[in-house]
C-alpha cells in the first residue's frame, strides 16, 4: 500500500482496492467540509450572541449565574469527545507535547503581559487579558489544526493536558501577573476550574468509555451544543458590560488581536526552534494561540469583574476567525508548494 499525508501530518496507508479509496476521498472531503463549516460557523453564532447580550443586556446581565453551568456543558462536551487512546501520545511523543504545554503556559501569560504594557491598559481590561493568557488550550484549535493540515494528535492531546493543568497552573499564573491589578484569590478560583472544567471532561470521558454507541451517535451534534453555550456566555458577559463597550470596546478588541497573534507567532517560532516537522510547527502555532477563553470569561465574572470578563468574550468571537483565516494561508501555502 502507497502511504499519504492525512491532515494530522502523519503518513496513512491508502486501501489496496480502488472503491476503498473512492470511499475514503469522499469521506476526507465531507469531514472536511464539516470542519470549514464549523471553523466558520462558530464565530458566527457567537458574534450573534455578542449582539444579543448588547442588544437585550437587561435581560442578559441579569443571568451571570448561567455562566458557569453553561463552561461547564462545553467542558462535558469536550470529555465526551475524548478517548483513553487520545492521551498514549504523550506516551509515545512526550516531547512535542511537554514543549507545547510548556510553551502554551509560557508564552501565551509572557505575551500577555507585554500586551497589557505596551497599550497601558486599564486596571480592569488588564487583569482580563492576563486570565486569557493563562488559560488553557481552546477547544477549537483541534478544528483549525485540522484545517491548517497541522498534526490533529498532537492538537488534542496538547488540548488535553493543557485543560487537565489548568486547575493548578491558571489560577497561580493569574496571581503572580494580573494581582497587581485586581485581588485574585487562587484558591477560590482553583476550586471553580475544578468544578467547571475537571469533574465534567472526566465525566464525559467515562460517559464516552461505557456508551460509545450512544456518542457515536450524537457526535456531529455536540461541537454545535458547545458554541451555543459559549455564544451564551458571550451574551451573558457582553450584556454586562454593555455601558463599558462605548469606552473600552476598540481597546479591548486591539488587545484581544495582537495578543492572539503574539500567541501565533511564539507557538509557530518554539516548533520551528525545537527542531520539529512543519504540521508540528502549525498545530503549535493553533494551540498556543487558541486559549480556552470562554474559561477566561467565566472565572472573570465569578472572581474579577464584568470588565475584566470582556477580554475573554471577545477572544472567544476572534480566535474563531483568526483561525480561519491562519488555516486557509496554511493551505495556500501547500498549494504554492505543490505548483512549485
Amino acid at each position: 500500500m502507497t502511504p499519504t499525508n492525512n491532515p494530522s501530518g502523519r503518513a496513512t496507508p491508502l486501501p489496496d482496492r480502488p472503491n476503498e479509496t473512492v470511499n475514503s476521498t469522499a469521506e476526507d472531503a465531507q469531514g472536511e467540509r464539516a470542519a470549514m463549516i464549523a471553523a466558520l460557523g462558530f464565530p458566527v453564532l457567537v458574534i450573534i450572541g455578542g449582539l444579543i447580550g448588547f442588544f437585550a443586556a437587561d435581560t442578559t446581565a441579569g443571568m451571570s449565574a448561567w455562566v458557569t453551568p453553561l463552561l461547564g456543558i462545553v467542558m462535558f462536551g469536550m470529555g465526551l469527545t475524548l478517548r483513553p487512546v487520545d492521551f498514549a501520545l504523550v506516551a509515545k511523543r512526550p516531547l512535542p507535547v511537554l514543549i507545547g504545554v510548556i510553551a502554551q503556559f509560557v508564552l501565551m501569560p509572557l505575551a500577555a503581559v507585554i500586551v497589557v504594557t505596551i497599550m497601558d491598559l486599564p486596571t480592569e481590561v488588564a487583569a482580563g487579558v492576563i486570565l486569557v493568557g493563562c488559560a488553557p488550550g481552546g477547544t477549537s484549535s483541534n478544528v483549525v489544526s485540522y484545517l491548517a493540515r497541522g498534526d490533529v494528535a498532537l492538537s488534542v492531546a496538547m488540548t488535553s493536558v493543557s485543560t487537565l493543568l489548568a486547575p493548578v497552573l491558571t489560577p497561580v499564573l493569574t496571581l503572580w501577573l494580573a494581582g497587581e491589578y485586581l485581588p485574585v484569590d487562587a484558591g477560590d478560583m482553583a476550586m471553580s476550574i475544578v468544578k467547571v472544567v475537571l469533574v465534567p471532561v472526566v465525566a464525559g470521558l467515562v460517559i464516552r468509555m461505557f456508551l460509545p454507541g450512544v456518542i457515536k451517535v450524537i457526535a456531529p451534534v455536540l461541537p454545535w451544543v458547545s458554541v451555543l453555550a459559549i455564544s451564551g456566555i458571550v451574551a451573558i458577559v457582553v450584556g454586562g458590560s454593555r455601558d463599558n463597550i462605548a469606552t473600552a470596546g476598540l481597546v479591548v478588541f486591539l488587545a484581544v488581536i495582537l495578543h492572539n497573534a503574539f500567541g501565533y507567532g511564539l507557538g509557530w517560532l518554539t516548533g520551528r526552534l525545537s527542531g520539529q516537522p512543519a504540521p508540528v510547527r502549525r498545530t503549535m502555532a493553533v494551540e498556543v494561540g487558541m486559549q480556552n477563553s470562554g474559561l477566561a470569561a467565566s472565572l472573570a465574572s465569578a472572581h474579577m469583574s464584568p470588565l475584566a470578563a470582556l477580554p475573554g468574550a471577545v477572544f472567544s468571537v476572534w480566535h474563531n476567525l483568526s483561525g480561519a483565516l491562519l488555516a486557509a494561508g496554511c493551505r495556500y501555502i501547500d498549494g504554492r508548494n505543490r505548483a512549485n
